[in-house]
């Protein structure tokens, strides 16, 4: 696989990931969460990786190569996943 298609599949798969955080994470009837902590703790730092990477890659694409409307969106993309990530995973951990 080429780096130049990673961004895409990283804001994809960000994009899905998201959605099972965020389903996963909703309280139960006894108050425990749909998936276990631990397990919503290893997927969101996973997709947090992954679309930082994708957001790198995305960004180093945009200087080295002319100006192209679908990596910078897709670049924007994976930064704000990142963004996301990371407060999702600082609401999730318990204190």
């Amino acid at each position: 696989m080429k780096t130049i298609h990673f961004p895409y599949l990283a804001s994809g798969m960000g994009l899905f990931l998201l959605l099972l955080v965020v389903v996963g994470s909703k309280p139960g009837a006894d108050g425990s969460t749909t998936l276990p902590l631990l397990t919503l703790l290893i997927i969101n730092e996973f997709a947090f990786f992954v679309t930082a990477i994708g957001g790198f890659i995305g960004l180093r694409q945009m200087i080295n190569s002319p100006f192209n409307l679908s990596t910078t969106i897709v670049a924007a993309l994976c930064l704000i996943l990142t963004a996301v990530f990371i407060w999702q995973g600082i609401q999730l951990w318990p204190l």
